[in-house]
Formats: structure tokens, C-alpha cells, sequence
């Protein structure tokens, strides 16, 4: 049995084929990690949020009752409220650190950027190899 080459056309609808379905499967690639990191940065999101949301009720709330228990040692008003005041900020701080520290630690789709990368590669070398070939 002979061995008969594809023509230009069968060759040209392969190479389209191959093509569009090795776009289909990076794109399919980079949105499964994409789904991943914007869990991680909902997550982080969410940790922001609640961390704001705290740091305005302990403050309108619990500092009036330890105002109340600071003035009860004979300090004065002002400087208990100060003193509260200072306590709640330092805690929503440390919220919003881990929070911020969740956001950052968002990385690019390494894996989808490498596959590009490395299909770019390919093409160009094949097509190299066919003008040498010719």
C-alpha cells in the first residue's frame, strides 16, 4: 500500500484543528488556576471586610463599657477613651495584616504562562523545520 502525502489543504485544516484545540485546553488551564487564586483572594477579601466590620463594633461598643471600667479606677474620661481607642485600632491592624498578607500571597497562572510559553517555542521551531526542509 502506498503512502499517499496530504495535500496543502488537509494539511493546513490539521495544523487549524491542532491549533484551535491546544488554545481550548490553555485556556481551560488557566481558568481552572485562576478559579483557585480568586478563591484565595475572595478569601482574603473576606477576611478584610470582617476585619473593618469588627474594628468599628468593638469600637463603638465594647469601649464604652471599658471606658466605664477605667474611669471606675479614677482616670480621667478622656484618657480612657484614648487608652480604648488605641487597643482597638492595634487589633484591627493585626486583622488587616493577615488579611493583606492572604492578598498578596495571589500568584500569577505559572503553569498556563510556561504552556504558552512552551507552545510559542514549538510553533516557531516548527516552522523553522518545514522552511528548512522545503
Amino acid at each position: 500500500m502506498l503512502y499517499e502525502e496530504p495535500t496543502v489543504g488537509q494539511l493546513v485544516a490539521s495544523v487549524t484543528r491542532d491549533m484551535s484545540s491546544l488554545v481550548r485546553s490553555e485556556i481551560e488551564l488557566a481558568k481552572a488556576e485562576l478559579r483557585d487564586e480568586a478563591k484565595s483572594a475572595a478569601r482574603g477579601g473576606a477576611m478584610l471586610g470582617v476585619a473593618g466590620f469588627l474594628a468599628v463594633l468593638a469600637t463603638l461598643l465594647l469601649s464604652f463599657a471599658a471606658v466605664y471600667a477605667l474611669t471606675a479606677l479614677d482616670l480621667s474620661t478622656w484618657i480612657a477613651f484614648l487608652i480604648v481607642g488605641v487597643v482597638y485600632l492595634i487589633v484591627a491592624g493585626l486583622i488587616a495584616f493577615v488579611g493583606i498578607k492572604a492578598l498578596k500571597s495571589i500568584k500569577p497562572p505559572e503553569r498556563s504562562i510556561r504552556a504558552a510559553k512552551e507552545t510559542a517555542a514549538l510553533v516557531k521551531s516548527e516552522g523553522r523545520a518545514e522552511v528548512v526542509r522545503s
